[in-house]
């Protein structure tokens, strides 16, 4: 019986591509299942043999682990050439979007608490 190796929900189509690639090269038997079309769920990749399971689990450790540092290292390389973008920035290339989630956020916060208002000044 097949077992389930990984799950793709959240997982980047350059990750899932990568493993692909690890499981080729080791010659692991797998095969995936797409995403649900109403999204109940989201596609895995199968090992077709569980016993193959606990080696494919050490080598999807091991990529997790070194991709792990691979993309820290370049997070923190942007960070120090200032090109990694923050807040500010963002709210400055995009205002009339910040301008409308914040409009969104305020009609939210005010249908919450006008009920308790109301109930206060009773």
């Amino acid at each position: 019986m097949a077992k389930l190796l990984l799950n793709l929900r959240g997982v980047p189509d350059e990750e899932a591509d990568e493993i692909r690639g690890l499981l080729d090269q080791y010659r692991l038997d797998y095969y995936e299942t797409p995403p649900n079309r109403w999204g109940i769920t989201s596609g895995g990749i199968w090992l077709r043999d569980p016993e193959q399971h606990p080696q494919a689990r050490r080598l999807l450790d091991e990529y997790q682990r070194q991709r792990l540092a691979r993309v820290r290292a370049e997070h923190e390389a942007l960070r120090r050439r200032g090109e990694l973008e923050g807040v500010a920035q963002r709210i400055r290339r995009e205002p009339v979007r910040f301008a409308l989630y914040a409009a969104v956020m305020g009609v939210i916060i005010a249908l919450m608490t006008v009920p308790f208002l109301q109930l206060a000044l009773r």
